[in-house]
Protein backbone atom coordinates (compact mmCIF):
# COMPACT_ATOMS: atom_id res chain seq x y z
CA UNK A 1 0.00 0.00 0.00
CA UNK A 2 2.80 2.47 0.69
CA UNK A 3 4.09 1.60 -2.32
CA UNK A 4 0.86 3.18 -4.23
CA UNK A 5 1.00 6.48 -1.78
CA UNK A 6 4.87 6.53 -3.17
CA UNK A 7 3.78 6.47 -6.57
CA UNK A 8 1.36 8.71 -6.64
CA UNK A 9 2.84 11.00 -5.15
CA UNK A 10 5.68 10.49 -7.47
CA UNK A 11 3.47 11.38 -10.49
CA UNK A 12 2.16 14.19 -9.18
CA UNK A 13 5.49 16.18 -8.82
CA UNK A 14 6.21 15.31 -12.65
CA UNK A 15 2.75 16.32 -13.53
CA UNK A 16 3.04 19.30 -11.91
CA UNK A 17 6.92 19.53 -12.61
CA UNK A 18 5.13 19.43 -16.51
CA UNK A 19 2.72 21.82 -16.14
CA UNK A 20 4.59 24.48 -14.70
CA UNK A 21 7.64 24.07 -17.74
CA UNK A 22 4.72 24.04 -20.31
CA UNK A 23 3.33 27.66 -18.52
CA UNK A 24 6.54 29.11 -18.12
CA UNK A 25 6.91 28.52 -21.73
CA UNK A 26 3.40 30.09 -22.52
CA UNK A 27 4.33 33.37 -20.37
CA UNK A 28 8.16 33.75 -22.24
CA UNK A 29 6.48 33.15 -25.71
CA UNK A 30 7.16 30.43 -27.13
CA UNK A 31 4.32 29.19 -28.89
CA UNK A 32 3.25 32.57 -30.49
CA UNK A 33 4.83 32.65 -33.85
CA UNK A 34 3.24 29.12 -35.40
CA UNK A 35 2.95 30.54 -38.87
CA UNK A 36 6.10 30.90 -40.28
CA UNK A 37 7.97 28.23 -39.09
CA UNK A 38 5.90 26.26 -41.17
CA UNK A 39 6.09 28.01 -44.12
CA UNK A 40 9.60 29.53 -43.77
CA UNK A 41 11.36 26.61 -46.04
CA UNK A 42 9.29 27.85 -48.62
CA UNK A 43 9.54 31.38 -48.36
CA UNK A 44 13.75 30.48 -48.55
CA UNK A 45 13.37 28.89 -51.61
CA UNK A 46 11.44 31.50 -53.73
CA UNK A 47 14.08 34.20 -52.25
CA UNK A 48 17.33 31.55 -53.45
CA UNK A 49 15.81 31.28 -56.79
CA UNK A 50 15.09 35.26 -57.32
CA UNK A 51 18.56 35.81 -56.40
CA UNK A 52 20.18 33.47 -58.75
CA UNK A 53 17.57 34.91 -61.39
CA UNK A 54 18.99 37.85 -60.91
CA UNK A 55 22.66 37.11 -60.90
CA UNK A 56 22.12 35.81 -64.07
CA UNK A 57 20.35 38.52 -65.31
CA UNK A 58 23.44 40.80 -64.38
CA UNK A 59 25.88 38.36 -66.00
CA UNK A 60 24.31 37.95 -69.21
CA UNK A 61 24.22 42.30 -69.04
CA UNK A 62 27.66 42.30 -68.63
CA UNK A 63 28.46 39.67 -71.51
CA UNK A 64 26.81 41.49 -73.62
CA UNK A 65 28.74 44.78 -73.16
Amino acid sequence: MTMIFMLTAISLVLAIGFLSAFLWAVKSGQFEDDYTPSVRMLFEENIKKEEVKSKIKIENKNQKQ
